[in-house]
């Protein structure tokens, strides 16, 4: 009887631990955003919002899915020199460097999965936005594209 007890709760540890990223991943705020490109082209993202320290660094570790039109904004409140990077994070990134005016700075792209490298924003900036590898390039965002609207998430 002890040793069905004892595997019954670790049996129901597992399932509990197994849950907790996607508890994680539920707790972002959730919003829309708007890019424009250099030659006026919007964009349209689903996006979920890093606001406090715990979720800028859960960020999008762990994910294995990311949609083409979804991203997830990181907001460090003021400006600052930001420094990203992939430890445990399965997904190659493109990371849009941004600053307080919404305008982008820097895209890093293609950022390599699981690498503990250092990723600079290379300026002060206040926001990163993480999407899809190569989703920078294919949708034409590049230095100068701004975000127009949906930096902070909805009240």
């Amino acid at each position: 009887m002890t040793v069905f007890v004892r595997s019954a709760s670790m049996a129901l540890f597992l399932i509990v631990l197994s849950a907790l990223p996607s508890l994680a991943v539920d707790a972002f705020r959730k919003g829309e955003a708007i890019i424009e490109t250099v030659t006026g082209q919007r964009h349209v993202l689903q996006v979920e919002y890093a606001t406090t320290a715990e979720e800028r660094e859960q960020g999008l570790m762990g994910r294995t899915v990311l949609g083409p039109n979804e991203g997830m904004i990181f907001d460090f409140s003021r400006p600052q020199m930001a420094i990203m990077w992939m430890k445990n994070t399965p997904l190659s990134l493109d990371m849009l460097f941004v600053d307080e005016k919404g305008v982008v700075s820097r895209v890093a792209e293609k950022t390599t999965p699981y690498s503990e490298d250092l990723i600079p924003s290379e300026g002060l900036v206040r926001y990163v936005i993480e999407l899809n590898g190569g989703r920078a390039g294919a949708l034409g965002i590049q230095k100068g594209s701004r975000i127009v609207q949906g930096l902070h998430p909805p009240k």
